[in-house]
């Protein structure tokens, strides 16, 4: 059975909805918890028929969202050091923390060491699309400064993490630049592009557009670019949300529509919203770590746990190690 190591305190709104969300997670599938956190703030919060399924890992230091990343490595008794010791360590299959993102990023690259072959990891997201199934864009932001041969390992990897956890037979995979000729992009963007124009399943460029508009599956970028699409696409959605809220309330005949149109506010509101999603996944380490986000609420916890256990499940990394042989042979 899968385990999973979870930061217990490192949301904004401390365990209560970490706990919450691992025992919502547990009605619905079988894996063991690993909860690590402090355990007097923790077991009260543990309905008592659940806590012989749920392990906590007693640890009351916990690394700050105003701390330095660095500083994780050095605290040995924080919540997030202590549950990537338990993948390093074998006693977890992954790890789920809503905590300090760049120190859960920093400890299981450095804790957890990188994939073979793989110079650097990258943090994925799903993106909603106009096709109703979701788009995968890589890096959002573990690396700011990529070179050529990373945003082909990005590429890769993506490809890989949308055939097995996505189910798409063959994904197309696209490399962001300012226009879908060849001639497009910076110096690093034309260089990967030439490295990748053999690639099975590489599509060439593609626009911002393409991210929401479903004509490709995996769309690869520097960590930079890519985790201003992913904060820019946050606020979009948030101010149309609020837009679209202020003037159902100004006008009556809005109102009617509005209730008319429930359900599909509902369904649009459920396509946009991180909790749906529940995390990004670092790929390309040894494990499985998930990185989510801090004001994470139950459900997003929940989500997030299952992300973790499907990752372990589809066995994504080695699909990776082999398919970065395959793409390094015939170069």
């Amino acid at each position: 059975m899968v385990k999973i190591a979870i930061d217990a305190m490192g949301g904004d709104f401390g365990p209560e909805p970490i706990v919450k969300g691992c025992v919502n997670a547990l009605k619905r599938k079988n894996f063991i918890p690993i909860l690590v956190g402090k355990k007097s703030e923790i077991l009260p919060l543990l309905p008592k028929r659940y806590r012989d399924k749920i392990s906590i890992v007693d640890t009351d230091d916990v690394i700050s969202m105003s701390d330095a990343a660095t500083d994780a490595v050095k605290r040995k008794e924080s919540t997030i050091y202590k549950a990537v010791e338990l993948v390093k360590n074998g006693e977890a299959d992954g790890i789920v923390s809503a905590g300090h993102s760049g120190a859960t990023m920093t400890l299981a690259t450095l804790r957890l060491g990188r994939l073979e072959g793989i110079a650097r990891p990258a943090l994925v997201t799903l993106m909603p699309t106009r096709t109703g199934k979701k788009s995968i864009i890589l890096d959002v932001g573990a690396n700011v400064d990529s070179k050529a041969e990373h945003l082909v390992q990005f590429a890769i990897m993506g490809g890989c993490y949308a055939h097995d956890v996505l189910k798409i037979e063959n994904p197309s995979i696209g490399l962001l630049a300012n226009g879908e000729e060849s001639s497009k992009g910076n110096e690093v963007t034309k260089a990967a592009y030439k490295l990748l124009q053999n690639y099975k399943g590489f599509k060439g460029n593609v626009e911002g557009g393409d991210i929401f508009n479903g004509s490709c599956d995996v769309i690869t970028c520097d960590g930079f670019i890519g985790n201003l699409v992913l904060k820019t696409s946050e606020g979009v959605a948030s101010t149309i949300s609020g837009l679209i809220k202020d003037y159902i309330r100004k006008s009556p005949i809005a109102i009617t529509g509005a209730l008319l149109m429930r359900k599909v506010f509902k369904l649009l509101k459920k396509q946009i919203d991180y909790a749906e999603i529940g995390g990004a996944p670092l790929i390309g380490i040894k494990g499985c770590a998930i990185v989510s986000h801090g004001k994470s609420n139950a459900k997003a916890m929940e989500n997030a746990i299952y992300q973790a256990i499907t990752y372990v499940d589809t066995g994504v990394n080695k699909h990776i190690l082999e398919k970065l042989k395959d793409y390094n042979d015939t170069k």
